[in-house]
């Protein structure tokens, strides 16, 4: 699938917030389209997807930005939600929900878990209720539509430990393009989900965890091979996010990296063959994607381990025992496991 860039930042401002003369204006969005906004909600996610007249939000931020995602989804047209679904239960998902539900009537209110002691977790419990919904917990191969767009649960695929991990996961496919949410899950869970067979190729990858070095590892990123990687981050936020390590290896699967602390509200739309973005700021290249690729870098593999590392490595094995290769995936493609040292 060719994608699209369009990077029209004066254009948005005017269809999203509409003119000085008309205030909120809305969205009438014609049906044979998929749209897709990433908020802008700081350190935190939050997306809405229409299609046909049908919407779902994935996860409302944090607790304070409520009002923000709330008048959002008055701009883009928004009356009610067929799915609001809370990916896991960290407040920087669920926070914003509760402020969601009780302006917006739900259909279906999804979580990773229908029990969590937060008062942000509890106050979205607490108005998806008032509405006489309970919170429904999907399972692995769960499938629903969208209007014309196919959703499919790839995961958690069982109960972690590790809050992250917990994440649900969508797949979201329409005609000829397809469109993967992960909420923050980590390498486990991502290596388990590839060893499970699930689809992960896709077009969009909303990229984990905001980026982290935990997430996005290269075994998944290996299935993904996403066109484009949308990252929903903090503006000089203190986690370092999003870190080197994954901008590497978003750029080493020559996947194009948007991101919301430089270009605000991300909005992709589809049209079952090509996807088209437009973004509320702009920024360049240099600045989405910093990290400085050294494109001589070689890989070493151990043929006695079948691990790889990269070149500089201590622990790299001796010549009689190595195999060079040009790129993780060339590794990878001939069955070798990165050491830790391949971020």
């Amino acid at each position: 699938v060719i994608l699209t860039v369009l990077v029209l930042a004066a254009l948005f401002v005017w269809r999203m917030l509409g003119s000085p003369e008309d205030g909120k204006t809305q969205i009438t969005l014609p049906n044979g389209e998929l749209h897709v906004w990433f908020l802008d909600v700081g350190q935190a996610d939050s997306s809405l997807l229409v299609c046909d007249g049908q919407a779902m939000l994935i996860d409302g931020g944090n607790v304070d930005d409520a009002s923000y995602v709330v008048a959002s989804l008055e701009q883009y047209g928004v009356t009610s939600l067929d799915y609001v679904i809370n990916t896991h239960c960290d407040e920087d998902h669920v926070g914003g929900l509760a402020g969601v539900l009780a302006k917006f009537p739900a259909e279906h209110v999804w979580s990773s878990t229908a029990e969590y002691g937060t008062k942000a977790f509890s106050n979205f419990v607490k108005y998806a209720n008032e509405q006489g919904r309970a919170i429904e917990i999907p399972s692995p191969g769960d499938t629903f539509t969208l209007g014309e767009a196919e959703i499919t649960v790839l995961g958690p695929l069982r109960d972690y430990e590790n809050n992250n991990e917990n994440s649900i996961v969508l797949r979201v496919d329409y005609g000829e393009t397809s469109f993967l949410f992960t909420g923050d899950m980590g390498i486990t869970a991502e290596d388990e989900l590839v060893e499970s067979g699930a689809r992960l190729d896709a077009t969009v990858l909303k990229v984990g965890h905001h980026g982290s070095a935990g997430s996005t590892g290269y075994v998944f990123l290996r299935e993904v091979m996403p066109d484009y990687a949308v990252i929903s981050v903090g503006t000089d936020n203190s986690y370092g996010h999003p870190t080197e390590a994954a901008l590497s290896r978003l750029r080493d699967a020559d996947a194009q990296v948007f991101r919301t602390d430089l270009q605000g509200v991300i909005h992709a739309v589809s049209d079952g063959r090509s996807v088209t973005f437009e973004t509320e700021r702009s920024a360049t290249e240099a600045q989405l994607n910093p990290t400085i690729h050294d494109a001589a870098e070689t890989y070493i593999g151990n043929v006695n381990s079948q691990i790889f590392h990269v070149s500089t490595c201590h622990s790299c094995p001796s010549e009689k025992n190595a195999v060079r290769f040009d790129s993780v995936w060339d590794a990878m493609a001939q069955g070798y496991r990165a050491h830790s040292c391949v971020d």
